[in-house]
């Protein structure tokens, strides 16, 4: 589930959201667990709200996860020795129909890092429970 989870412009890693204040936010680290205050000023991206750009319709991150998880077993994935051919061979395994024009190498790269980091956090489940199945009676509207 990835309500909660951001990411952070200029620091490392990924952050789990803790608290909320007036001008900040409370973070902890998911790779150390240490807290820090974020300021109103700083560029917080939620990873709920991200996509990948594809030939058709963007497509959320938390499916790109999903499929990036099924493609890898479950396991971390070792893109830093790969070339940037290979990096983008794979990631066609993950998401066949990505924009190869806008999606660049370094995007692809960043998505498999935060992927490991989710991993190292015991997190393997991207989709909220609700967005993972539709409502039961949705289709009878």
């Amino acid at each position: 589930m990835l309500q909660g989870i951001l990411s952070i412009a200029g620091k490392p890693g990924l952050f789990r959201l803790v608290s909320r204040g007036k001008a900040t936010i409370i973070v902890e680290a998911l790779a150390t667990g240490k807290r820090t205050p974020v300021q109103a000023r700083d560029r917080v991206i939620s990873l709920a709200d991200v996509s990948m750009y594809t030939n058709a319709d963007d497509v959320a991150l938390a499916d790109v996860l999903t499929s990036l998880h099924s493609v890898a077993q479950g396991k971390p994935v070792d893109h830093k020795p790969m070339a940037d051919s290979q990096v983008r061979e794979y990631f066609a395994t993950v998401l066949p129909d990505f924009d190869r024009d806008r999606v660049h190498t370094s995007d692809i790269r960043k998505l498999f890092s935060w992927y490991n980091l989710l991993i190292q956090a015991g997190i393997t489940e991207y989709k909220t429970p609700e967005a993972a199945e539709p409502a039961e009676g949705a289709a009878d509207n």
